[in-house]
Parts: structure tokens; sequence; C-alpha cells
């Protein structure tokens, strides 16, 4: 080891020992306080500040970091209130509705106007509309393995069944009924990522109980 390398290994052990200390004694400044002004710290843009100013300054990032972050959480609230409000709204439209060209009018316009998606397409397994059979145990085998709903993206075969040439580059389906056995409300986004496995189910299990109720009343068997 030559001269310099030795000088900075002690300078390095020095620094932590320094550091170790300072850990180990927190009431140090202030058995010393005379130090706290005296104290000159590197600053990239004003040469040098008091150990005071730095701690002011790193104390204002924090306050500022801090403000950012609260006020994300306000924006984000506000949003969640608004789609909240959206879907409480929807569910009570769900329940006036009279017939299923009705219901399916509703869904289209509170979706796709309101929520600002793609694509929305109600597939009855009963009546004259009814999704065929080998097309239902398609997407229940496939999408509907352990849970009554599915997020994500689906095949370009899948997304034509039940949207045609709507956007649909992710996908929220939901089976309808205790049982699944009403039909598939699917709803289409044009961001691949807008639905995925990760997102809350709350609002969307609700939708999914008062189509369970309505249906039925709607379906000719």
């Amino acid at each position: 080891m030559d001269t310099t390398t030795a000088y900075e290994s002690e300078d390095l052990i020095a620094a932590e020992q320094v550091a170790a200390y300072l850990l180990e004694n927190p009431d140090f400044f202030v058995q010393f306080p005379q130090l706290i002004e005296k104290i000159n710290i590197p600053h990239a843009h004003k040469g040098s500040v008091s150990l005071v100013e730095l701690q002011s300054e790193q104390l204002r990032k924090k306050v500022r970091g801090l403000s950012h972050k609260l006020n994300q959480l306000i924006t984000i609230a506000k949003q969640n209130e608004a789609i909240y409000r959206v879907y409480a709204d929807l569910n009570l439209r769900i329940l006036k509705a009279t017939n299923l060209d009705d219901l399916k009018f509703i869904l289209e316009e509170v979706i796709q106007e309101n929520l600002k998606l793609a694509s929305v397409s109600l597939k009855p397994f009963k009546g004259a509309h009814a999704l065929p059979e080998i097309q239902q145990r398609l997407f229940i085998e496939k999408r509907f393995k352990r849970q009554k709903f599915f997020f994500g993206r689906l095949s370009d075969h899948e997304r034509k069944l039940l949207f045609a040439d709507q956007d649909a580059n992710s996908v929220a389906l939901l089976l309808i009924g205790d049982l699944g056995e009403l039909g598939i409300l699917a709803i289409g986004s044009k961001d691949p990522g807008h639905f995925n496995p990760e997102m809350d189910t709350l609002l969307i299990t609700q939708l999914q109980q008062f189509l369970g109720i309505m249906l039925p009343k709607m379906l000719t068997y």
C-alpha cells in the first residue's frame, strides 16, 4: 500500500468513526451549540452553507415533496369520487330499465360517454340474441376458471366475438348471475393497460350484482 492510499484509508476510518460517534451521541450538538453555526458544508451552488441552513433546505425539500404527494392523493380521491357517482347513477338507471334494449342503451351511454371507455357489449346466454353455447363455453372455460370476472387482454378471435369491430385493447369481462348462467358484460378500453388483474373490483362487482337482479326479467327463455 503506497503512502497516498494509506492516508485515504485512515481518513475514511476517521470519517466513519466521527459519523458513528455522532449517531451514538445525538445530544452532541446540544452540548456544543456553537459548532452548529461554525460548521460550513460545501454546496454545489452557494459554495458553502451552515449546518442550520443545510438542514432548513432539506426540510423545505421534504415539505415540497409531501405537498406534491398530498396534491396527488387529493386528485386521485376526487377522481375516485367522480367514478363512484357514475357507477351509483348507472346502477339506479339499471333498476329502472324496462327491457333488454333499454338496458343496453343505458350501459352504452354511461360507460362510453361518462366513463370515456371505448366499447361495451352485453351478451346474454338465453333469448333471441343469446351468445351461442360453444362460445359461452369458450369464455367460461378460458376466462372464468376461478372467479366471475376477468381483466386483461383477449385474443383477436375472442375480441371479435364480443366487440365485433369496436376498440378493446384491454377488457373487463363480468359473468352475470349467481352461477354465471345469465350472460357476459364486456367493457373495452383503447388503452392496453387500462384493465389489469390488479385493479379494484368493488364497483364492478356491484354492477355485476345489479345486472344479475334485472337481466332475468328481460330474457325470453
